[in-house]
């Protein structure tokens, strides 16, 4: 018999609608049609205004908290399969509650497998994700998972900076592996912070290991949330004597007085990709897209490709 290839249809969650947008069509096709109802107690329903059976679907969504981005992201992928779609395929930019990938004192969840589980019985056939908080959280799923890192995005650029004397640092201990990853591909120094917290989002110490002297310095990190870690190391690393400091962080949570910590701070830039959109604008915030990264990969998938190409650290 034929092989009859499935079709391939994009769809974006309310959060994503921007990216998803930009990543439709660099993939070469229009963003589907999704219409969300909201009742007046705040419950939301959305809605494929068109045909799905047999196709295969992909749902960009970050799934950063509150919790609505990750209700949204099931609800998609259980009306798509109710509807018949054949290959139901999880976009998430930023797959969020990623931090709690394990039990580090009594009585806590592991909310990362929690999130997993939900959206593999919710009926999603394949995860797309990029720079989990831990790699292991990959492991929490049963379906295929590719996982991407926005290297691919940020090497380019700071390649295009010609910094002198530069040296990556990572914000925390934890950070290490990837900063080492960054100056091999760069040839350069790496530093370390060591931090110690008085309890979430609050530093009480940081120390640097390390000599950043004439360096220009680069912090590379997932995430930036409160941007109290990024900001405090990179005053210190100012009153140590460095040049210049940079960070590059992956996800924009920028939450609490992330804004204003930015302003008040030493830190030259920080550059970002756009897998959640900011909230305000910021001078010292340069904003990289993935929708490129994310639209060949998911070309690639579509057509039985391989992607270990996009797999670069």
């Amino acid at each position: 018999m034929p092989i009859v290839k499935t079709e391939a249809k994009i769809f974006a969650c309310t959060q994503s609608k921007v990216l998803g947008e930009k990543i439709a069509k660099a993939f070469g096709a229009d963003l589907g049609n999704v219409i969300t109802s909201t009742y007046s107690d705040g419950e939301f329903q959305p809605s494929y205004e068109e045909s799905i059976r047999g196709t295969r679907i992909f749902i960009i969504g970050s799934t950063n908290p509150g919790p609505e981005n990750l209700m949204e992201m099931l609800l998609m992928i259980d009306a798509a399969k109710r509807a018949s779609a054949r290959h139901i395929t999880a976009v998430l930019p930023y797959f969020g509650w990623a931090r709690q990938d394990r039990k580090d004192k009594p009585r806590v969840p592991i909310a990362a497998k929690l999130v997993a589980k939900m959206l593999e019985a919710a009926g999603a056939t394949r995860i797309i994700t990029m720079d989990l908080h831990a790699d292991q959280i990959q492991g929490f799923f049963e379906r295929p998972v590719d996982h991407l890192f926005a290297s691919t995005i940020f090497l380019p650029y700071l390649k295009s900076l010609n910094l002198d004397n530069l040296t990556i640092a990572s914000p925390d201990m934890g950070g290490s592996k990837r900063a080492y990853a960054y100056s091999k591909a760069l040839g350069s120094d790496v530093v370390i912070c060591y931090k110690q917290r008085a309890k979430a989002n609050i530093i009480s110490h940081m120390e640097l290991i390390g000599d950043v002297t004439g360096k220009n310095v680069v912090l590379v990190d997932d995430m930036v949330d409160t941007a109290g870690t990024l900001t405090k190391a990179a005053d210190l690393m100012m009153e140590r004597g460095a040049l210049s400091v940079r960070a590059i962080c992956t996800h924009p949570i920028l939450s609490g007085k992330a804004y204003e910590n930015l302003e008040n701070s030493k830190l030259e830039e920080l550059i970002v990709t756009d897998s959640i959109p900011l909230s305000q604008d910021n001078d010292k915030i340069r904003v990289l897209s993935c929708a490129d990264l994310f639209a060949e990969v998911m070309n690639k998938v579509h057509n039985n490709q391989s992607i270990s190409s996009k797999f670069v650290m």
